[in-house]
């Protein structure tokens, strides 16, 4: 799992987590508390009722004190009428909704009922204080008192149905803010890491376009202070791992620039013996050959990795490659070879370096020509391809097995099938000049279906400036 995805879905979860309990404890505390006001308005109405009675109980007898308190407390009939009503505002402009969900009780002291909106229809067990019943399938909460100074006893009821609902909505009120806000917090903690990761997001770009013959430190004022440190030792590990890759170049030029003094010298020396017997000095003269071509390609992929000199202008592709094939024909004619050029681009300009690119064919065409046998035709193909061009090297050799041919793009493989006296390192530098282009070398066999191998290379019209470097 990455770190982004890792540090959303942790501060997301935590955020989550700490939202669901702080909107539980809200919810809760908001109920209750709301519970309580609902009791005290029970309570406050209830002594309303009983002033109400303590008044009128003066100057009224029971009979017309119970219809005073009826007409007065008790609801028209209308208010009944529609139930389930959904409107909030009764019908005729009764009253409100919640209005029905409230009844009163009084009863004399000798427990007689004097007022019923409940119509419960109880006198036994009346107890002052708060109490929860039941009529008529709905719970009611109540809150019952006795008059200290007339004896009556008064009972204010209310549905709980109609307590929870005003309760829960009002909670809900408050803990909805919450819940909605959740998705939205989450969207600004994903912005907000990926926002922070931006810098490392920088460093990396670098990182992953250094080329081994281009290695640089990072700029570490972008580096964020938490990873300051860690730029810093890796800055630290690439200027050593620099070093040391440049003394390994400058080690296997020298030893190669070393070596090709003595070996010519050699060489002259072998031809001046053997003049009389050149016959028996063939073998030792095709060793120190082969030692002195090895020596060559040695210092060529040694400047190649090096990546000096290598500054590209527009050059003309086709009169390039035509140039590689005009040096390659001597050894083509001894073996009765002809190279042939199907140019599909025309004369086109292209981005690159000459001498290089000509050291690339060259690579090819002499590969092309060392395994293919006498009397048979060596085809160069140049063709547009997107943004760039196509030249391909097909040969009438035996070709190289497909599972064998990424190992033979390796340095030092000369594989069986590919006899002959190289010493491994043309495809590999050919490989190594294209990718310094920005291009591509491939391995295929023919398209004909023939025995054969052609070597592809893309090369970019037009190389991006890194590839430019000189």
């Amino acid at each position: 799992m990455s770190l982004t995805r890792k540090l959303t879905v942790l501060v997301t979860s935590t955020v989550l987590f700490i939202t669901l309990i702080a909107a539980g404890w809200g919810f809760y505390v908001t109920d209750h508390q709301l519970e309580e006001l609902f009791d005290a308005e029970l309570a406050q109405s209830t002594r309303i009722v009983q002033g109400l009675v303590d008044h009128l109980s003066t100057t009224q007898p029971a009979d017309q004190l119970s219809h005073t308190l009826s007409k007065t407390l008790k609801l028209p009939e209308s208010a009944y009428r529609g139930e389930e009503e959904e409107d909030e505002i009764l019908p005729g402009g009764a009253g409100h909704k919640y209005e029905r969900k409230i009844a009163f009780e009084v009863w004399s002291p000798d427990k007689e009922p004097i007022l019923d909106t409940l119509r419960a229809n109880d006198s036994h067990g009346l107890d002052p204080g708060f109490a929860w019943q039941e009529v008529a399938g709905y719970q009611w909460r109540t809150f019952t008192l006795r008059d200290p100074s007339t004896g009556y006893w008064i009972r204010t009821a209310q549905r709980e149905d109609v307590r929870d609902e005003l309760s829960q909505e009002i909670a809900m009120g408050n803990v909805l803010p919450f819940l909605v806000a959740l998705p939205l917090l989450a969207l600004a903690v994903l912005v907000s890491i990926q926002v922070g990761f931006q810098p490392l997001r920088k460093l990396e770009k670098p990182v992953r376009n250094m080329a081994p013959e281009s290695i640089h430190p990072l700029d570490d004022r972008q580096a964020p202070k938490e990873v300051a440190g860690l730029v810093q030792a890796v800055n630290g590990l690439l200027r050593r791992l620099n070093q040391a890759l440049e003394r390994e170049r400058r080690f296997s030029a020298d030893a190669a620039h070393e070596l090709r003094t003595p070996l010519t010298a050699l060489r002259l020396n072998l031809e001046k013996a053997c003049e009389d017997h050149p016959e028996q000095y063939q073998d030792l003269i095709r060793s120190v050959d082969r030692m002195v071509h090895l020596v060559e390609q040695m210092l060529l992929l040694s400047r190649v990795d090096a990546g000096t000199d290598f500054a590209p202008a527009y050059h003309n592709l086709s009169a390039i490659i035509e140039q590689s094939i005009a040096d390659v024909a001597p050894l083509a004619m001894k073996k009765n070879i002809e190279p042939v050029l199907e140019d599909d681009a025309g004369q086109v300009l292209v981005c690159c370096h000459s001498a290089l690119i000509n050291t690339l064919m060259r690579s090819l065409l002499a590969n092309a020509i060392q395994y293919s046998p006498e009397h048979t035709v060596i085809t160069t193909h140049i063709t547009p391809s997107g943004d760039g061009y196509h030249i391909t090297v097909c040969d009438q050799g035996t070709g190289i097995p497909t599972e064998e041919r990424e190992r033979a793009l390796s340095r030092f493989v000369r594989l069986d099938q590919r006899l002959g006296g190289g010493a491994g390192l043309g495809l590999a530098i050919a490989r190594r000049i294209a990718e310094l282009h920005r291009g591509q070398l491939t391995l295929a066999g023919r398209a004909d279906g023939q025995p054969g191998l052609c070597v592809s290379i893309w090369l970019p019209a037009r190389p991006s400036s890194q590839n430019s470097r000189s």
